[in-house]
């Protein structure tokens, strides 16, 4: 497979069809059957693999910058009397266990950023079942806000993933029956183990959707509905152009205007340098709108997105992001003094959003992350989130010889303390603060003060402040050890250290889910000779270990 791009616009969509009409948009899935990522398999009866998902997530991005004007957005298919019949299975059989992994792991999130464009953007989500839905097309139905099923005696939703192919519906399908939408426990297991779904009234009784219509009245019910879910959002009228997103890939460096990344591969680290803004704070937020994507808080989001993203599927050996920051501080802390008193305008809440998002894809990254606080970093308001998501930090105490640069400091502000949730539902300082109330609270107090490396120890921010005569040696044996680690063990030690706390329906999804899926697509009932996933469509029967583990 060729490196994969995440980087889209409408013009080059293969597979969606966005339109944008007053406040309603519609979505329209049309699968191009020869338009996969990857030869071996055609994408019939609007089946998708990663190539799908990367339109849909740009499109759901897109959506809330460049169209706030938009209330509710109609998700529905372009081939008749079929919706989607999920993820394409002859992709998955034929894909790395990797692949397969990343491949869930991105549709999630791109269905937990539908919901939370509903949540938190205004952007109701509507999804017209025409006919079928099954597996991945019905779990992207279930992160509407409403599902309209057509009634014609043969449309179904489904999640046929256990009886057919031996693993679980991956886009967290099980855990939004129960936790979304509240199907009851025994209900959904029939659901989930049977083949052919459910369909009419049936579907409707059992909340696996919304509402029926009959054909003749489809068109209608989809109209009526929309204007239903529109009817009292609030939009802004302009929103912001969404470019294509420039970087420089040479060898092993990728670079963008505010963000470096450069690869050692022989210790299998990726060094990530991110940079300050150059200039003040726009002075106003009519200045930050017509800057649009330039505007330097959005365009490092965008580009740290983008990086993780061609990390996580381009370079699976590399298993430890060193992140940095290089810039003024005090910049820094302006222009996030900037965003959290302008919280209320669109523009500002949806880049604090989408430093969210990002936030959270490092959280998800299945690689050890640390961060080097050293002179000349800049990590400061929303820009110290990474220091609280890192596995371990260290703090130079004090300066590097020969460096006349001030040492380091850290800096919080109110950003850090619930604008940037993780996936249990709490900020990263309350994660690392779980069992210290104290010192979450002593936190809060510190906002706007900018600590030195032995105040940022004693209050807990940074786990080492090894000193100049030490720094390099420390740094250094950190990485090798690393390196010299079992790859599966440190993915599961990571995944169970970060996500202390409550269990939310995200963190089910890419907790428990996401643990019994990576687990399940490496046994012989899923991916062996005789496995299910690779002899469907066959003819043959799979042959099961009965042993249950």
């Amino acid at each position: 497979m060729s490196l994969i791009d995440f980087r889209t616009e409408p013009s080059a969509y293969r597979h969606w069809d966005l339109q944008v009409a007053g406040d309603r948009a519609t979505l329209t899935l049309d699968v191009q059957e020869d338009g996969g990522l990857s030869d071996g398999y055609e994408l019939k009866l609007n089946s998708y693999d990663l190539s799908v998902d990367i339109e849909l997530a740009d499109a759901v991005q897109r959506l809330r910058f460049e169209h706030p004007e938009v209330a509710v957005v109609v998700l529905r298919s372009g081939k008749d009397r079929v919706f989607c019949a999920g993820a394409n299975i002859r992709m998955l059989g034929g894909a790395s266990h990797g692949h397969k992994v990343n491949f869930c792991k991105f549709t999630n999130e791109t269905r937990n950023t539908i919901e939370e464009a509903s949540k938190e953007s205004g952007q109701a989500y509507l999804c017209a079942v025409n006919g079928t839905a099954a597996g991945g097309g019905y779990e992207l139905a279930l992160a509407a806000d409403h599902i309209l099923l057509v009634d014609d005696g043969s449309a179904a939703v489904s999640l046929p993933e256990v009886p057919l192919l031996a693993v679980l519906p991956g886009t967290g399908g099980l855990t939004r029956l129960v936790d979304k939408r509240k199907v009851r426990r025994d209900l959904a297991d029939v659901f989930s183990t049977t083949e052919e779904g459910v369909r009419g009234d049936r579907a409707v009784a059992w909340r696996l959707v919304d509402e029926l219509a009959p054909s003749s009245k489809f068109e209608d019910a989809i109209d009526a509905r929309a204007k239903a879910l529109a009817e009292g959002r609030a939009r802004p009228e302009k929103g912001i152009a969404w470019p294509r997103l420039e970087r420089t890939v040479e060898g092993d460096s990728l670079r963008y205007s505010h963000l470096e990344a450069s690869i050692d591969r022989r210790l299998r680290t990726v060094e990530i340098t991110l940079r300050g803004p150059d200039e003040a704070p726009p002075a106003d937020t009519e200045a930050l709108q017509e800057q649009g994507t330039e505007a330097w808080a959005l365009a490092l989001t965008r580009q740290l997105d983008d990086l993780l993203l061609h990390l996580r599927f381009n370079e699976p050996e590399i298993g430890c992001l060193v992140v940095k920051s290089e810039g003024d501080p005090a910049a820094v802390a302006a222009y996030d003094a900037f965003l959290a008193e302008n919280q209320d305008h669109w523009l500002v809440a949806e880049t604090l959003l989408a430093w969210r998002r990002a936030m959270k894809r490092l959280d998800m990254m299945a690689r050890s992350l640390f961060v080097l606080v050293e002179p000349g970093s800049c990590f400061a308001g929303f820009l110290a989130e990474p220091l609280f998501a890192a596995d371990r930090s260290y703090m130079l105490d004090g300066q590097f010889e020969g460096d006349n640069r001030p040492p380091a400091t850290v800096q919080l502000s109110s950003l850090n303390f619930g604008s940037f949730p993780m996936a249990n539902g709490l900020s990263r300082l309350a994660t690392r603060f779980l069992g210290e109330p104290e010192s979450l609270t002593a936190a809060e107090g510190m906002a706007a003060q900018a600590l030195e490396a032995e105040a940022a120890m004693a209050a807990g921010l940074v786990t080492f402040a090894p000193d100049d005569i030490d720094w390099e040696d420390e740094i250094r044996l950190l990485l090798e050890e690393r390196a010299s680690f079992s790859p599966d063990a440190l993915t599961g030690m990571e995944a169970n250290l970060r996500f202390a706390g409550p269990e939310t329906m995200e963190s089910k999804i890419f907790a428990r889910l996401t643990a019994w899926q990576n687990w399940i697509f490496q046994r012989p009932n899923a991916v062996g000779e005789e496995g299910a996933l690779r002899l469907y469509g066959s003819g043959s029967r799979p042959s099961y270990d009965k042993e249950r583990v």
